[in-house]
């Protein structure tokens, strides 16, 4: 195994996956700022779990007996339209998958089986990830732009159930 380039690997992922939580949480931010809370609480809720991907990575990092790097890859777009943001976000996602795809197969040859393992892991839920974006852009083209709006009429009681 060539442990090094694992680790390598590993920590470009970190880095992907903070760049990740940084841009949801703005666009969180800013989506609830809006009144739109449905959305708000989708970046919310993916913004965490690519926290949990962080750890994910930094655990397999560190059993390698590697250094985490806690450095996000690039800096927060600062994007306040909704569909700009959902489609900022599905090009992330996507791009993530493609990554990790790779990396796996890279770990798959260098006989480093549990991260390859990780990334197919983190492949299903970036694509997941993917999903849940394209379906909220895909009903804003098909109901206009007051879907948005409409589905966050619910007022307090979904943005109180989003926040948690």
């Amino acid at each position: 195994m060539h442990r090094e380039r694992s680790i390598e690997l590993l920590n470009k992922a970190v880095a992907d996956e903070l760049a990740a939580v940084h841009q949801y949480m703005y666009f969180h931010f800013h989506v609830d700022d809006q009144g739109f809370a449905p959305l708000a609480g989708l970046f919310k809720r993916t913004a965490i779990q690519e926290m949990g991907h962080v750890e994910a990575l930094a655990e397999r990092i560190l059993f390698l007996k590697g250094d985490t790097s806690m450095i996000a890859a690039g800096n927060v777009e600062k994007i306040r339209d909704p569909i700009a943001m959902l489609a900022k976000a599905m090009h992330m996602e996507e791009g993530s998958a493609r990554e990790y795809n790779q990396w796996a197969l890279e770990c798959s040859a260098n006989a480093d089986a549990a991260s390859k393992q990780l990334f197919e892991k983190l492949i299903n839920d970036e694509e997941g990830h993917f999903n849940n974006f394209e379906k909220q852009l895909e009903n804003i083209k098909r109901f206009g732009p007051n879907y948005l709006a409409l589905e966050s009429f619910g007022g307090n009681g979904v943005k109180a159930e989003a926040a948690h």
